[in-house]
């Protein structure tokens, strides 16, 4: 098995047929269809069905795929280190939107004081984005909010945030403890999109209890989210850091619900196939808060973080 037959394989997959394929990698169709023969008969499995002259990945192809992705794009940087060996590193970081927004400057300043001529690339998007880049190898590594749903990804936790309940400051909610989640059932909510850990947060807490949710307004944006409830739209559920400016200046009011409280943790997350290099492995210690990584790092949201969570501990 060669390296060629992985990269017109991996064409075919992205294509969605030989003569695609053929026409992108500038091989005859023939040479195509033997070289996906000829991987079905080395793994003695098959690779795709052909359905109407349509190819659909069977799971053994899925499989296959996700080693096929990895071991070219582990293949291209060797290439690339070996033959420029004193030019720029690259990184390629995904976020989720809150942590894109509030946490990865620091990370990354932090790493690039380690490695000064790092090129870090970064994608923010929701965490299902994230995750689906991450198995289709766009990026190297991801930091998000939510849980993951491939046995393929590899999901390291640490200390995140907590969750709060956000009203206006004149809404019949402010500064209470709501006996009931029932209490919300008639509320209308100013929610992130489907598919950010937000989201599935508030969706799981609800449906534990039986309500349903019937959001007035969906949004990817945070900052829209909160504008919302200012202007009185609606009630929210964010997190606590993101919101402490508009609790300290009166814009926000907090409100909770008895029994119902939401600290979550973050994650990095990679490919179980993906070859970490130095400052992939020191990025995910950054984020870890481990000392031979993060040694010197400032990191005041943190900080802040905390100070605002004792300050509300204190006041409840």
């Amino acid at each position: 098995m060669t390296l060629r037959h992985l990269r017109i394989f991996t064409a075919v997959c992205e294509t969605g047929s030989m003569t695609a394929a053929s026409e992108r990698l500038f091989i005859a169709q023939p040479s195509i269809s033997l070289a996906i023969s000829e991987m079905e008969e080395y793994y003695g499995v098959k690779l795709f069905d052909r359905i109407s002259r349509k190819l659909y990945l069977t799971d053994s192809g899925r499989r296959a795929l996700q080693y096929a992705r990895h071991i070219i794009d582990l293949m291209d940087e060797m290439e690339q280190g070996m033959k420029n060996a004193d030019t720029v590193g690259r990184l390629r970081v995904g976020t989720s939107i809150t942590i894109g927004t509030y946490l990865l400057p620091g990370y990354i300043k932090c790493l690039k004081d380690r490695f000064p001529t790092l090129h870090v690339e970064a994608v923010i998007g929701n965490s299902g984005k994230i995750e689906q880049q991450i198995l289709e190898n766009k990026i190297d590594m991801g930091i998000i909010e939510g849980a993951v749903h491939s046995s393929f990804i590899v999901s390291e936790s640490f200390e995140g945030d907590e969750m709060v309940f956000i009203c206006p400051p004149d809404h019949p909610f402010s500064g209470r403890c709501l006996e009931s989640l029932e209490l919300l059932k008639d509320q209308e909510f100013i929610v992130r999109e489907n598919g950010s850990a937000s989201r599935e947060i508030l969706n799981g807490i609800l449906a534990a209890n039986e309500l349903a949710l019937h959001p007035l307004w969906e949004s990817a944006s945070n900052q829209a989210i909160v504008q919302g409830v200012k202007e009185g739209m609606g009630i929210s559920m964010l997190p606590l850091f993101l919101v402490k400016e508009g609790l300290e200046k009166g814009g926000l009011s907090r409100f909770q619900v008895k029994d119902v409280a939401v600290s979550r943790r973050f994650s990095v997350i990679y490919h179980k196939n993906k070859f970490l290099s130095e400052s992939a492995r020191t990025l995910v210690g950054i984020c870890m808060g481990k000392s031979n990584s993060s040694a010197g790092c400032q990191t005041p949201f943190r900080q802040s973080a905390e100070l605002l969570r004792e300050k509300y501990k204190n006041s409840d």
